[in-house]
């Protein structure tokens, strides 16, 4: 399941479309890479009077809510009393908790230790000094962005760790992956190809998350027959962090290139190349339709080439698929 991210307006602009043209919350979670619960949420949150969902009414409500909560801040900053009780048990070291526990048990009045802690960094930030973690609001899971990076530039297996036999191109279920971006918040395509065939595999998505990426790669995997699935190579973008699990979940043995060296993925980048005569560069992709990229993959895949005795990537491809 997709965790729950905010609506952008285009997203709920879909929403409002595939709910009036009669999709279930499960089809229009598929279509925009969310999970059930997320859409059931925001039809229910953000429904008009008389019931139905309108994108623009939505994005009031939401902006409703949005102003509401940054008035709860002013619950503090309009009480003199409150204000200074805060203060002062901040200087004894009291956590925003304790103190939120606190007042309310002696004094009835009910604020969230979250508001507490929002106060202090919106508007008192020389009061931090007194919180145990001074660093930031919250201590980070597994340490800090750079060893994280680090951590996880250890984890990749680098391209010039491939079996040999990936170079020779004689076998088919050799894949090379990457993302085609669309104009700002727009979306991306998802394009593997076979390294053998040339076969072009693609898929749309809202936002080129490393769970959206997941999600559709490991369904798009999960129809080629088990003894095709061997490897994918992928570019090195943030997007594919979630190899492990696509990994695990596939069997496809994964590797990355070098930063900055796109000719080890060339297959891929010469048919992204091919792409883009559909989806240009700088265009908008929000209105790109499941149709749309099977007509694109359809053309291309029956389109021959001179480096397969112009056979088509379509024929190569199922040729060899039939092969055990």
């Amino acid at each position: 399941m997709t965790s729950y991210y905010h609506f952008t307006q285009n997203e709920r602009i879909m929403l409002s479309a595939l709910n009036k043209k009669g999709f279930t919350q499960t089809e229009i979670a598929r279509e925009l890479c969310k999970s059930q619960s997320t859409i059931s949420r925001e039809l229910s949150r953000n429904k008009s009077s008389n019931n139905e969902y309108h994108a623009g009414h939505a994005k009031q409500k939401y902006y409703h809510r949005k102003e509401k909560a940054n008035n709860v801040l002013k619950l503090i900053e309009n009480n003199l009393w409150l204000e200074n009780y805060i203060k002062k048990h901040l200087k004894e070291y009291w956590s925003p908790e304790q103190i939120a526990g606190r007042v309310r048990k002696d004094y009835n009045i009910i604020v969230c230790h979250e508001t507490i802690y929002k106060y202090i960094y919106n508007i008192i930030p020389e009061f931090k000094k007194y919180l145990r973690n001074k660093k930031g609001k919250y201590r980070r899971r597994y340490g800090t962005k750079k060893r994280e990076k680090q951590r996880e530039i250890k984890k990749k297996v680098r391209i010039d760790m491939r079996p040999k036999i990936i170079e020779k191109r004689i076998r088919l279920g050799d894949l090379e992956g990457d993302t085609i971006v669309g104009k700002r918040g727009s979306g991306s395509l998802i394009t593997t190809v076979d390294r053998m065939s040339g076969y072009l595999m693609m898929d749309y998505v809202i936002r080129a998350t490393a769970e959206n990426i997941r999600l559709k790669s490991v369904k798009r995997f999960k129809r080629l027959p088990k003894n095709k699935r061997r490897t994918i190579t992928y570019d090195n973008g943030t997007e594919f962090s979630d190899h492990e699990l696509i990994s695990r979940f596939t069997k496809l043995d994964v590797y990355f290139a070098y930063p900055y060296h796109s000719w080890e993925r060339g297959t891929n980048e010469n048919t992204n190349g091919l792409v883009r005569q559909f989806f240009p560069k700088k265009s908008s992709f929000a209105h790109i339709t499941e149709k749309d990229t099977k007509r694109v993959m359809r053309l291309l895949n029956s389109r021959p080439r001179k480096r397969l005795g112009y056979l088509t990537p379509a024929e190569v491809f199922i040729h060899n698929m039939q092969l055990h």
